[in-house]
């Protein structure tokens, strides 16, 4: 094996790989954006450049998250040599970051908190050689990076690393606007000097029929939304030709609280408010039913009663469970032994996978916190299954230290099974698992691609999507794999206007990029 030769990285310690060293050397000409997927070492191809840039001057990384800043530390720490490494984030002391930028040559850090430090001019970027964006593909909006790119110099060098940019065009032009990034280096799987790196990925999409009791509960939920979509079609304020969507509502209810907060406090307006909200409670029941199973949906209706014996706020939901279908639907929920077919088929999996090589690790993909929580009790009576569960900060979800613990419990085998939301998904180093298994497809092209790369990259490894016939989840499906299509094409369309020469213009913001 060829290893990495520079000054400022530990020798024998990083395997040179060709299309690492190739993406490197145009992050060094060019600010950059490199698209590679999960798993392919893009944080080594940071620690490169770093190296080429630090003896220049100091270096900024910006990541999102605290697990994905203490990745990015450990791997400096352990393999750049002669020179300091610290972390910024808003767990430090204000006075005490200040300190630490001035002593240190590579700074690590959540963009809101430098975005703070430099607003308040606790420190400026006039040291700086070199900023680099992890996670890049959130660079669009008011989001803390854009800010900060503000205060970079042109003379600063700008690097953007993401595994999935996304589909839309203007979205992707305005990251690169916004990050000043002037090239785009995006790799694939399949790329002659990438797939040597990559072992098989077998995607496999596992169909399933949806039980007699859950399509009686489906139809009774479908029954009860369409008295809502058939006033809302009669008030004029549904288009009738759209499809009923969470997003469909959303749109009406904005234009109804835009018209109420303009003075229009009319029973129309109120009454078209009160029929998007319960269209929307009852269009999450239909798909708790159809894509994740009667244990999260019994958990949401009982949350539904809960906000219907509220005296304020509560008069949609008493609305609804006072529905002749909704009182005839809960009857079969509180009664019915099945459970969605998805639960018995993960539960195949994983067993199935551990028993042929018990030194495998699984990881599973689900959408709701509900739905991780039964996974996670079923799965825990599976011989030689060691569960954890992977979910976000919120409500009572893992302080971030406990989501590090769980990853390297991962790491030294105390765990071999995950359940993971979609925290698991984005940057984090998980060990490559053996298979991976999406509990329902996403129509999110960034986000099945950041799943599908937690395998496949130290062995061959299986992905199972798990999709229920006849339901949202087949629309789902189709969503992610049309917007992952274009988002290749787009990235490739837009890398030919850049290689010519072709300024970018957003069209959310009139901004160009020339001169990077």
């Amino acid at each position: 094996m060829k290893y990495i030769s520079h000054p400022c990285i530990k020798p024998d310690t990083v395997e040179e790989r060709s299309y690492q060293t190739s993406m490197v050397k145009g992050c060094l000409s060019s600010n950059t954006l490199l698209i590679l997927p999960t798993g392919l070492g893009k944080t080594i191809i940071a620690l490169y450049v770093a190296a080429e840039y630090v003896s220049i001057g100091k270096v900024l990384i910006l990541a999102p998250t605290k697990p994905l800043l203490d990745q990015h530390l450990n791997t400096f720490n352990e393999l750049m040599v002669g020179h300091t490494v610290c972390l910024v984030s808003g767990e430090v002391d204000p006075k005490k970051r200040s300190e630490l930028v001035a002593e240190n040559d590579v700074i690590i850090g959540t963009p809101q908190t430098v975005c703070n430090d430099l607003e308040s001019g606790k420190y400026n970027l006039d040291p700086f050689s070199l900023i680099i964006y992890d996670e890049a593909h959130r660079g669009v909006g008011d989001y803390a990076y854009v800010r900060v790119a503000e205060y970079c110099s042109k003379d600063m060098r700008s690097i953007g690393m993401t595994a999935s940019p996304g589909a839309n065009m203007n979205r992707i032009k305005e990251v690169c606007i916004n990050l000043r990034l002037g090239r785009i280096d995006a790799r694939t799987e399949d790329d002659p000097d990438v797939a040597p790196y990559v072992h098989d990925t077998y995607v496999i999409n596992l169909r399933v029929n949806m039980p007699d009791d859950l399509l009686k509960i489906d139809e009774l939920l479908k029954k009860q939304m369409n008295h809502y979509v058939g006033e809302l079609i009669s008030l004029k304020l549904m288009n009738p030709a759209r499809p009923p969507s969470r997003q469909h509502f959303l749109d009406i209810q904005r234009i109804l609280q835009m018209r109420l907060n303009s003075g229009e406090k009319t029973a129309y307006v109120y009454r078209g408010l009160s029929l998007t909200a319960m269209g929307m409670k009852i269009y999450h029941a239909i798909m708790l039913a159809e894509t994740q199973g009667i244990t999260p949906l019994k958990i949401y209706l009982k949350k539904l009663d809960e906000e219907a014996q509220q005296e304020k706020g509560g008069r949609s939901a008493r609305d609804i469970v006072n529905g002749k279908e909704f009182i005839e639907m809960r009857k079969i929920v509180d009664t019915t032994k099945v459970e969605h077919p998805k639960v018995s088929k993960v539960m195949s999996i994983v067993s199935k996978t551990l028993y042929d090589e018990p030194d495998s690790k699984v990881m599973v993909f689900a959408q709701y916190r509900d739905t991780c929580d039964m996974l996670v009790s079923k799965l825990s009576g599976i011989e030689n299954a060691k569960v954890g569960k992977l979910i976000g900060q919120s409500g009572h979800g893992l302080k971030q230290k406990e989501q590090i613990e769980l990853l390297e419990k991962l790491r030294n085998g105390d765990i071999n099974v995950i359940v993971s939301t979609s925290v698991g998904e984005e940057g984090l180093d998980i060990s490559s698992t053996n298979a991976v298994i999406f509990y329902e497809p996403i129509p999110s092209e960034i986000r099945t691609i950041q799943r599908r790369g937690r395998t496949g990259r130290k062995n061959d490894g299986d992905v199972y999507v798990l999709i229920a016939n006849g339901t949202m989840d087949e629309a789902a499906e189709n969503t992610s794999k049309r917007k992952e299509e274009t988002m290749k094409a787009n990235i490739e369309k837009l890398n030919q206007e850049l290689s010519k020469g072709h300024y970018l213009v957003s069209d959310t913001k009139q901004k160009y990029l020339d001169g990077f």
